[in-house]
Parts: structure tokens; sequence; C-alpha cells
């Protein structure tokens, strides 16, 4: 099991800045599992899950973003396993649909 989940909604100009395709990369880069998607109403959701140090340093690239991304909020909260689970069947990190 993993030692942390983590709940992050980010929002400000997260959306047609390449910030979900910088979220795979650096979560996959941190080993970490977990998912993230766009919301219609322009934030960004991920869920982290790995050891505390690995989740805590991928929230911080969340508060930074890519280069083109303006991140203005940052709500970071314990997730459970069920939302863990709504990634992909097979995938350790995956992009989901916009919800």
């Amino acid at each position: 099991m993993s030692d942390a989940i983590r709940h992050v909604m980010v929002g400000g100009r997260v959306q047609g800045v390449g910030y979900r395709y910088f979220v795979e990369h650096a979560a996959r880069s941190h080993d970490l599992e977990g998912w993230v998607r766009n919301r219609r109403d322009g934030s960004v959701e991920a869920v982290f899950a790995g050891p505390e140090e690995a989740v805590a340093a991928m929230i911080a690239a969340c508060r930074r973003g890519p280069s083109s991304a303006q991140v203005d909020a940052l709500r970071d909260e314990a997730a459970s396993l069920d939302m863990l689970n709504l990634r992909a069947t097979g995938e350790r990190f995956s992009v989901l649909l916009t919800v």
C-alpha cells in the first residue's frame, strides 16, 4: 500500500496549456500512481499515490505547473483508495476524460 494518497484541485490558467501532460510526465518521473483530468469549470483535478516525499514533491510541482500555465489556487486533501481506483485498469497513472 502507498504511504500517501492525495487529491488535488488546481485553479487558474491550467487548461489548454499542457498542464495535464506536465502532471502526467512529472507523476511518472516520481513513480507515482494516480490520475489527472480537466473539469468543465476550467480547473484540473488529480490524485497522487506513493511515498509521502514523492507525493509532496509532485504537489509542489503542481503549484508551479508548466511555464505556460498560471496556477492561482491549489487545494490539497487526503484521498481514498476508491478515488485512486478511478484510473484506467492496468495503468499506474491515467489521463481521464473531462468531467
